[in-house]
């Protein structure tokens, strides 16, 4: 029986074209070679597999042989390339680093490149994993690496670069050797199955390409493995069962009972998955890049991103025509959350199974969220779309309401500038309907009073007897609670109130209902415009109120807050063209001293004597 011969040594690569998927390092060494401008050191840099030793060997053939082709490749019958191809050229040089890694094997190494070569142009050295050599022998190694005889090269490939010296990084020429891509990979296991007389389906070997991770070699392994397994019949379903892949249609199946929000069907699923030896950790990264590839699929220009064979890619194409966007991107944030809490989790399975559930629930989700939102925006619109008449009765009862409300807590009784604001708003809501929204949007007890008595005027929401058994379905009183606060939110949108009254504005009047909504600001604990408000006397010229500040920090506060100020005192004054404008102060202040020398000039300008007693003691600062 002749030797078998591994599809990785048998079709190696033996020119520069026949390298897969490395192209951008190919194209650079034949013109490095063709214009002669050899470095005297290269670096082959990349994961397993891609080509590194190939590449390194080819080059070294090519350099020395003796008729270059016109498209710089070795010609392969020259002495020069017979002798490397059967393995006893005395020119080229390989040297597995992970097993002479010591000084001596670097002393060794530098004896021999002292002596000339005795066939061919330059003398090459391959060193292999150079990255495992200890830092003596990479110190050792420096010197003849920087300025080694006209006809070394030497030629080092690693799959960790880190590892190397920068001393050494800085001599060579570096290549990045890149994964090879899927469809690249999935085309020379082709034209291998096509020489071997080896049947295939194009899916199968796109599912070798991808399990590979853009190693060529690993790819050629399962190649042969699975040939050996199908008897030379490479199937989709052969290479699924052979490498204990999952299935693709599990999860095309999966994404069905997910858009029907069968969990049922869903949990069974991950079930049979599990009932044939696979990982649920491995099955919910799977997921996450099922769901990823179906949103891949939902855009023409994206679709060149799925890494699949020809029929896989019509099935994405047509489910991700059923799914939306919002689906899919909230499936694969379940799916990424679970895949994160999957290893510190002690019930694996339960924490796929809760995320499946999640999944199947999606839609209900959102069209709950949705009818809440309708809900909310209906009950927002029954409070701000009513015509003066009705907004005014609306008021008269609100009052009546807030009137009854409030006797057990004797409200009338107020002390404090605060509180008068409070209640004389309170007292203004049925002016007009301007009004009415400055009170819901500014003055939040009064705004609840108000909600409880709109809500109790159209349907009663708490029964006294049954307690909170007997709230409708509406569920009124908390959607006006949302309203409150979207409210709240509007006073950050920059609108004064508008209105038709100009009535002329006291000074004395300005002034009180100025401090009150002060003291209103400060129980908000807005103290940096409580400050800029009492800080100085306002000044009414005409419609225009002038307010110090003192630094552009203050103006700035003092923008954000002016809008709140001008709606209550245009209502309170009963007055819409008053603005406030923000004056900074010329007065210089007096720097306070904090330096000892600083402390002790100030001391000495209130007492000059301090100076005479400190020359004459010859005393100093500390």
């Amino acid at each position: 029986m002749d030797n078998f011969i591994v599809s990785a040594r048998k079709y190696r690569p033996v020119t520069f074209d026949s390298v897969v998927g490395q192209s951008h390092i190919t194209n650079t060494l034949k013109n490095a070679i063709h214009n002669n401008q050899l470095a005297q050191a290269f670096l082959f840099c990349g994961p397993r597999g891609v080509g590194k030793t190939t590449c390194a060997r080819i080059l070294a053939k090519t350099i020395n042989c003796e008729q270059i082709s016109d498209n710089t490749e070795a010609c392969g019958e020259c002495n020069s390339c017979r002798s490397f191809q059967n393995g006893n050229s005395f020119s080229i040089h390989e040297l597995d680093a992970a097993s002479n890694n010591s000084v001596e094997d670097i002393r060794s190494l530098i004896d021999q490149v002292r002596i000339p070569p005795q066939t061919g142009k330059y003398k090459i050295y391959i060193i292999d994993e150079v990255h495992m050599l200890s830092q003596q022998a990479f110190n050792a190694f420096l010197k003849t690496l920087e300025e080694p005889p006209t006809y070394a090269i030497f030629i080092l490939a690693t799959t960790e670069k880190h590892k190397i010296l920068p001393t050494i990084l800085s001599r060579c020429q570096i290549f990045d050797f890149n994964r090879i891509q899927v469809e690249d990979m999935a085309n020379h296991l082709a034209r291998i199955a096509n020489n071997e007389g080896i049947s295939y389906e194009n899916d199968g070997l796109h599912v070798i390409a991808q399990k590979a991770d853009g190693g060529l070699r690993d790819a050629l392994s399962m190649f042969d493995q699975i040939v050996s397994f199908s008897n030379k019949e490479i199937t989709y379903r052969a290479v699924i069962d052979n490498l204990n892949i999952l299935d693709y249609d599990y999860y095309f199946d999966l994404l069905q009972y997910i858009v029907q929000q069968d969990a049922a069907q869903a949990l069974l699923v991950f079930d049979k998955v599990l009932t044939n030896g696979f990982d649920g950790g491995h099955f919910i990264a799977g997921l996450s890049a099922h769901l990823r590839n179906l949103l891949v699929a939902k855009e023409p220009s994206t679709i060149k991103l799925l890494e699949v064979g020809e029929n896989i890619r019509k099935k994405y194409l047509e489910q991700s025509q059923q799914l939306n966007s919002g689906l899919l991107l909230s499936a694969m944030n379940i799916a990424n959350q679970c895949e994160i809490n999957y290893r510190t989790s002690k019930n694996h399975r339960l924490q796929v199974e809760l995320a499946l559930l999640k999944m199947c629930h999606i839609a209900t989700a959102i069209k709950m969220s949705l009818a809440e939102t309708s809900t909310e925006v209906d009950v927002k619109k029954k409070l701000t779309d009513k015509t003066p008449e009705t907004a005014s009765n609306s008021s008269a009862t609100t009052n009546r309401s807030v009137q009854d409300a409030s006797k057990p807590a004797a409200v009338a009784d107020s002390t404090t500038p605060a509180q008068d604001y409070v209640n004389t708003s309170a007292q203004s809501a049925s002016s007009s309907i301007a009004q009415s929204n400055t009170i819901i949007s500014n003055n939040l007890p009064a705004a609840n009073a108000i909600s409880a008595a709109q809500v109790a005027s159209e349907k009663p929401v708490v029964s006294p007897s049954k307690g909170w058994g007997a709230m409708p379905a509406k569920k009124l009183l908390p959607d006006l609670n949302t309203i409150l606060d979207q409210k709240e939110e509007q006073k950050e949108e920059n609108e004064l109130l508008q209105g038709s009254e100009f009535a002329e504005v006291d000074v004395e009047d300005f002034l009180k209902k100025w401090n009150a909504y002060a003291e209103f600001i400060k129980q908000e604990n807005k103290i940096t415009l409580y400050t800029i408000m009492t800080s100085s006397t306002p000044t009414l010229q005409g419609n225009t109120i002038e307010v110090e500040v003192e630094n552009m920090v203050q103006m700035e506060e003092m923008k954000l807050g002016k809008v709140d100020i001008l709606n209550h005192l245009r209502v309170q004054l009963r007055n819409y063209a008053l603005e406030i404008k923000e004056v900074v102060t010329e007065k210089t202040k007096v720097r306070k001293p904090y330096t000892s020398q600083e402390k002790y000039q100030a001391m000495v300008s209130k007492n000059p004597a301090l100076e005479t007693l400190r020359k004459k003691f010859d005393l100093g600062l500390s």
